[in-house]
């Protein structure tokens, strides 16, 4: 079973651009909503990402936390264009920008479109209780936070937040 053990943290300032090495232009979409999540109906989101030149369809089940089973497989790029236009909810547009920080790999994530203004970084880990350096530009842990999750980005988009959501 493949098991994906990932923290998630909102970024503050521009500190982390410089030592960015890569970046990836990412959108992707849900075949189901957040609502199917939420009520218990499905117990997995299931994902289409167009990655650049590479495409992929991922499932990820639904749990709160850091830990969640995670299973991807790749897809041609002409069925992820398909799949993407069959999704439902909004479409998220990113960009990853891979910063490498005291030996671990961060990806933050700099969305776009509906989700403009909002960056996280988040980091996978070996273990729940791997320990790791927190770089300066790391702001407050969103792990636990499921409005923060790319699902729930898709259906309430980080533009139409209220100030409360925003906190």
């Amino acid at each position: 079973m493949a098991l994906e053990i990932e923290r998630k943290f909102l970024v503050t300032g521009d500190g982390w651009r410089a030592a960015a090495h890569a970046v990836i232009p990412m959108a992707q979409g849900y075949i189901n909503d957040v609502g199917a999540m939420d009520s218990g109906a499905q117990k997995a989101s299931v994902r289409v990402r167009l990655q650049g030149e590479v495409a992929f369809l991922n499932i990820k089940s639904r749990e709160l936390g850091h830990t969640r089973q995670e299973f991807e497989y790749p897809i041609p790029v002409a069925d992820a264009r398909a799949l993407l236009a069959l999704c439902v909810g909004g479409l998220i547009d990113k960009r990853r920008h891979l910063v490498r920080h005291a030996g671990h790999l961060w990806e933050v994530d700099e969305f776009l479109g509906d989700n403009a203004g909002l960056v996280v970084a988040e980091i996978e880990l070996g273990s729940a209780d791997e320990a790791f350096d927190r770089p300066d530009w790391l702001g407050a842990e969103v792990t636990d936070e499921s409005r923060y999750y790319n699902l729930a980005l898709a259906a309430h988009p980080y533009s139409r937040w209220s100030a409360a959501e925003h906190g």
